[in-house]
């Protein structure tokens, strides 16, 4: 927060240095890539994550099968239904039938690595060789693991990742990652100035050199975001990841332990609620942050949660919990 305010008041001052601006993004690129296990040449840049899947969704020949988690977050899904007019057509399945679901038919299976809804987390390497079989892309949605869960985005050809969630940058900070051989088949469709061979000298045409590697795929930097990433990127780039996710994980599956509920191995507990989001309002009422979501209500536990969280979100749960669950 105070890098974003330091940024904010240059800008106001008129001191704001563009070749800084741009730094802030070559940082942030380049933690993003540590993080989850690429060279940062592999790399795009953008803004949300639907953009990126959108390069995804119009790489795809018409008449193309895609396989997607049913219920899975809609900026997965709403890129490959916007293309119906093409052919393409979107199979829902569980999240746990996704490896098994794939067929001959299928060029693509999008999900996210773990379940906005309710934390479930996807069997990445079930997947990853079922979609080989047949030659389908694999695109993993990482906005929900990255930051918490340890992932390796150079085993799955595409990736996505908005910033904003586990990895606490401001939001519009967001990543593509994908592999050399499979980067060739997106067109560049937002290309602009920053997508250039040498981003100050492709502000003017009539020509166009892209960047040879990933950068090619980029969305024009909203700076003030990139400027507030840095730091949050760089911190856990530089952080045992294995670490946070035990962590969150205890926390997570101690709240299920006080309800008597089984663990998940999940940051991310989904517990039911009514319609009138009573279990939600207790939480509230308690102190909790909390979401409401897919007719449940949903708690996520990160680094800066403690056991003191817990005992809180129970004092709330009790009573109203157990008797929904069983």
């Amino acid at each position: 927060m105070r890098a974003l305010r330091d940024h904010v008041d240059a800008w106001q001052r008129g001191e704001l240095d563009l070749d800084r601006c741009d730094q802030d993004v070559v940082r942030s690129r380049a933690a993003f890539a540590r993080l989850v296990g690429v060279p940062a040449t592999d790399v795009a840049v953008g803004s949300q994550t639907s953009v990126l899947v959108g390069l995804v969704a119009a790489a795809l020949p018409d008449g193309a099968e895609v396989l997607v988690p049913h219920g899975d977050f809609t900026s997965v899904v709403y890129p490959f239904l916007a293309h119906a007019d093409r052919g393409i057509t979107v199979r829902h399945v569980p999240v746990e039938e996704l490896a098994p679901s794939v067929g001959p038919r299928t060029a693509c299976v999008a999900f996210s690595l773990v379940q906005s809804r309710d934390g479930r987390l996807a069997d990445t390497d079930a997947i990853r060789q079922a979609a080989a079989r047949v030659g389908a892309l694999t695109l993993a949605d990482l906005t929900q693991s990255a930051g918490w869960l340890p992932v390796d985005a150079a085993g799955l050809d595409i990736t996505v990742t908005s910033a904003y969630k586990w990895l606490t940058a401001p939001r519009g900070v967001a990543f593509l990652t994908a592999r050399a051989a499979v980067r060739e088949r997106l067109r560049p469709l937002h290309a602009g100035w920053y997508a250039g061979h040498d981003i100050w000298q492709s502000a003017y045409g009539p020509h166009m050199r892209l960047a040879d590697d990933a950068r090619r795929l980029d969305v024009s930097p909203a700076w003030p975001a990139w400027a507030g990433a840095v730091p949050a990127l760089e911190t856990f780039a530089a952080t045992d990841v294995e670490a946070v996710r035990r962590h969150d994980v205890a926390l997570a599956d101690g709240l299920l332990a006080g309800l008597d509920l089984p663990p998940r191995g999940s940051a991310i507990v989904s517990l039911p609620d009514d319609e009138a989001g009573t279990t939600r309002c207790a939480l509230q009422a308690a102190g909790c942050r909390v979401a409401g979501r897919g007719g449940g209500v949903r708690l996520a536990f990160h680094v800066w949660n403690d056991e003191d969280d817990v005992d809180r979100a129970l004092s709330a749960l009790r009573p109203r919990v157990r008797a929904v669950a069983h």
